[in-house]
């Protein structure tokens, strides 16, 4: 029996390092349609601080990268159909996002803010935007905190695929508003000549109670399939490894003159 025993825990043993994955490829997602963070390049490759994090994190785990161009609709789906390992696609970290996926800890930070001409009254209260048109890309943390807390109490909202397309129509008076996460709007369209004329009205959007930091999130992580936790882990210490080296802050300094961490 004891022999019996043994036999039963080798095979065991090595049936698990047979499906344990060391990590030396992995496939990595973003949406490439939400500057400066993920773009497409005109060769069809993505590029933008995303990338260039997740490209960073890779050289530093020594590990083979790729990277799949996925909607932004469907990429919680599509992660846990495993077309690809890992999303990095400045996605908040949610209670609502938590309970399909893991996430790894923060690589930054971003508040909410509203977008409109300069000089605008409006601010982000449903006083404020009674009666008005306010655009956000779907499936955002933008959508999530409209939805949850102004649809159906004033403002009409309006969702788009792209946030591209949310400032398009805003740029052509079609809204009033857009919606969206601060740095986005700041690094895709209020320093771009077509966000000239256009600032953010009224505070940036942390949450003010309980209910509204859950949805505006506890910044943006990588998000992972649940089971694979010895990927998430492995991508915290690279986290914290490129921060440590310096070269968070080289990638950070193309793309923003402010820190965007925070504490």
């Amino acid at each position: 029996m004891k022999k019996y025993a043994l036999l039963c825990a080798v095979v065991a043993m090595t049936a698990g390092s047979a499906v344990a994955k060391d990590w030396d490829e992995i496939r990595m997602a973003s949406e490439g349609a939400y500057p400066p963070f993920n773009v497409t390049a005109a060769d069809g490759s993505m590029r933008g601080f995303d990338i260039d994090i997740g490209n960073a994190l890779c050289e530093e785990m020594k590990a083979k990268c790729s990277w799949v161009k996925q909607d932004w609709d469907g990429m919680i789906p599509a992660l846990v159909s495993r077309k690809f390992d890992a999303i990095i696609a400045s996605m908040s970290i949610t209670d609502e996002r938590k309970a399909k996926v893991d996430f790894t800890n923060k690589y930054y930070a971003s508040p909410l803010a509203l977008i409109a001409k300069k000089g605008s009254p409006l601010r982000p209260d449903l006083a404020s935007l009674k009666g008005k048109k306010i655009g956000v890309q779907r499936g955002t943390v933008a959508d999530n905190f409209a939805t949850k807390f102004w649809e159906g109490k004033g403002p009409e909202i309006i969702r788009y695929a792209k946030q591209d397309e949310a400032y398009l129509d805003l740029n052509s008076g079609r809204m009033d508003a857009a919606f969206a996460d601060f740095l986005e709007a700041y690094g895709g369209f209020l320093t771009k000549p077509e966000g000239a004329g256009y600032d953010v009205a009224g505070e940036r959007v942390f949450g003010n109670t309980a209910e509204e930091k859950g949805v505006v999130g506890e910044g943006i992580g990588i998000a992972v399939r649940k089971k694979d936790k010895d990927l998430t882990e492995k991508l915290n210490k690279a986290l914290v490894a490129i921060r440590a080296s310096g070269k968070y802050e080289e990638i950070r300094k193309k793309y923003f003159p402010m820190d965007i961490y925070g504490n």
